[in-house]
C-alpha cells in the first residue's frame, strides 16, 4: 500500500524559510520520480518541482533559486527546501508519485507565508 505523509508546514515570515518532508512506504522509491505540488486557496493545484531516479530536477519557474528538492532513498523521503519565502507561496503543499501508471497523493501540508 503506498502511503505518502508529508510534514514541516507552518505559519513563517516572508523571506524565510521551511523545509518539508515526505516520507513514503509501499512502493520502491529509489526508482520513482517524486514530486512536490501546491494549491492555494481558490485555485487549481500546480506543480512545484519534481526529481527523478538519476537526481535530475525540475521546477516551476516562480520558484526556481528559492526552492531546492532532493531525495533520500535510504530514507525513502523526499524534501523541498524553500527559502525566501513569499506570500504567494501560501498554499497546501502535496508530495505525488506515479506508480506502475497510478496516480498517488499525500493529505498535504499547510504553508502560511504572513507579511
Amino acid at each position: 500500500q503506498v502511503q505518502l505523509v508529508e510534514s514541516g508546514g507552518g505559519l513563517v515570515q516572508a523571506g524565510g524559510s521551511l523545509r518539508l518532508s515526505c516520507a513514503t512506504s509501499g512502493f520502491i522509491f529509489s526508482i520513482n520520480t517524486m514530486a512536490w505540488y501546491r494549491q492555494a486557496p481558490g485555485k487549481q493545484r500546480d506543480l512545484v518541482a519534481s526529481i527523478a531516479r538519476d537526481g535530475g530536477t525540475n521546477y516551476q519557474d516562480s520558484v526556481k533559486g528559492r526552492f531546492t528538492i532532493s531525495r533520500d532513498n535510504a530514507k525513502n523521503t523526499v524534501y523541498l527546501q524553500m527559502n525566501s519565502l513569499k506570500l504567494e507561496d501560501t498554499a497546501v503543499y502535496y508530495c505525488n508519485v506515479i506508480h506502475y501508471g497510478v496516480e498517488y497523493w499525500g493529505k498535504g501540508t499547510l504553508v502560511t507565508v504572513s507579511s
